[in-house]
């Protein structure tokens, strides 16, 4: 199919065809304990089928093993042969999952090496690095020797979780995944992994497949403890990690004493809109004890706030611990900084729940760890999207097209089903344009 001029042309090295043959590169090096003389179905198909099943955004796994007759997904993906879902899970629960964690640098990669990563470098110098986590399985009947266990209402439910961090910026809407880290029960163990560990094993893995990136890891208030800040130094990592009074009431006497004696750094600013207007307030102070319990972790301060500009009201008031000296910064750039650390939960995990993804939904939970390879693959799946939305015009005028991402993943699925491509950038171009190809001989 030859492309009309009006569309662009794919983006090379993070196109979506391009962008899959780094994956499959990388599923090739998943080990196969299986008998290779009786198997039907490599593991690179396998793999390559689940993270289609997520690219096309079917909603469970039996959609998908009743949609994959019709949908013509072989060549798109470079499938030979595509698994039943009972074979898929069969095939793919136990694998070891550590390719799959390196398949996040190897996207990184292509992102770093086209020049495209600059939409995420912040003042000239800092790649914000958002972290949070959320639950996405939770059943009082289903489990896995990977589940967590709590008590609800006299009963025992089962759940997983996962800890993401994603590269953010203030003015890009797109975020860029680095690493996944499932909080799970490992072998043989009673007690439940938490937040907090998991935390601190996914900052090791990313410090160690990215030695040399600066980044600034921006958290909420939960992560504004000693031992924290202490995996961040111990990794290099800068930060800016919420505080709110009720839980540092030592830090914010200090923050008091700071005003009462005028050593406070202040920035003011209005903000005009259409229909709104705002005085901005943002303050630092620098050499303040952490806690009471901690004196010798020392930290710096950030504070903003927003007021009517008519009333004086307080509409709205952010705060935030660092290791960064902003005495010559722009405080305001900053708290935008910290501020951008929603786009981890509105922007990830939110999307992944509410846009097509169905992150919350069981497309399998097998006998050992089939749930944590299928949650790795949909967050892959949602990389390569994030990544043609930054910066593939192709995959852009698809989405303009369309409208929205959600109507684009109908289409998708519509053009799989009823034509046949060679590859993503022609179906992408047959939306972007409306003319299609013809149908597959019947």
């Amino acid at each position: 199919m030859i492309v009309p001029p009006a569309v662009p042309k794919p983006r090379r090295g993070l196109s979506a065809d391009a962008l899959h043959d780094t994956l499959g590169r990388r599923f090739e090096t998943v080990p196969d304990a299986r008998r290779q003389a009786s198997c039907k179905y490599s593991m690179v198909d396998t793999l390559m089928s689940a993270f289609a099943m997520f690219a096309t955004k079917e909603p469970s796994m039996l959609a998908y093993q009743d949609h994959q007759r019709e949908l013509h997904i072989e060549k798109p993906f470079g499938i030979s042969a595509v698994p039943s879902d009972t074979q898929m899970r069969e095939i793919l629960d136990g694998i070891d999952i550590e390719p799959l964690h390196e398949a996040f640098a190897d996207l990184f990669w292509e992102v770093q090496r086209s020049g495209e990563l600059k939409q995420w470098l912040f003042d000239g110098k800092y790649y914000l690095l958002a972290i949070d986590g959320s639950g996405y399985f939770c059943s009082d009947k289903i489990s896995c020797p990977q589940c967590l266990v709590r008590k609800k209402g006299g009963k025992e439910q089962f759940y997983h979780q996962v800890v993401a961090a994603v590269l953010v910026h203030p003015e890009t809407k797109q975020v860029l995944p680095l690493a996944v880290e499932p909080i799970v029960r490992g072998d043989g163990e009673q007690k439940n992994d938490c937040e907090r560990n998991a935390t601190g094993r996914l900052i090791r893995r990313v410090r160690k497949q990215h030695p040399k990136l600066k980044l600034l890891v921006i958290e909420d208030g939960l992560s504004s403890n000693a031992p924290h800040i202490a995996d961040l130094k111990a990794s290099k990592m800068h930060f800016m990690l919420g505080a709110k009074p009720g839980d540092h009431e030592h830090l914010f006497d200090q923050v008091v004493e700071a005003m009462d004696q005028d050593r406070l750094r202040v920035e003011r600013v209005r903000v005009s809109k259409a229909k709104s207007c705002f005085d901005s307030q943002t303050q630092y102070v620098e050499g303040l004890e952490l806690n009471k319990s901690n004196r010798n972790v020392c930290v710096n301060f950030l504070q903003h706030h927003e007021f009517d500009c008519e009333s004086g009201e307080t509409l709205k008031c952010f705060s935030w611990v660092t290791d960064l000296d902003l005495s010559k910064k722009g405080l305001n750039l900053y708290q935008l900084a910290g501020r951008s650390r929603w786009r981890v939960e509105n922007e990830t995990f939110n999307t992944l729940k509410n846009q097509g993804y169905d992150l919350e939904h069981n497309y399998g939970h097998g006998k050992e760890n089939l749930t944590t390879v299928l949650a790795l693959l949909m967050f892959l799946a949602f990389a390569v999207d994030q990544i043609q939305e930054a910066c593939c015009g192709l995959f852009q005028a698809a989405v303009k097209q369309a409208g929205r991402r959600i109507r684009l993943w109908e289409s998708i699925r519509s053009h799989l089903r009823h034509f046949e491509f060679q590859s993503f950038a022609d179906l992408y171009a047959a939306i972007a344009t409306g003319k299609l190809c013809k149908p597959p001989p019947a």
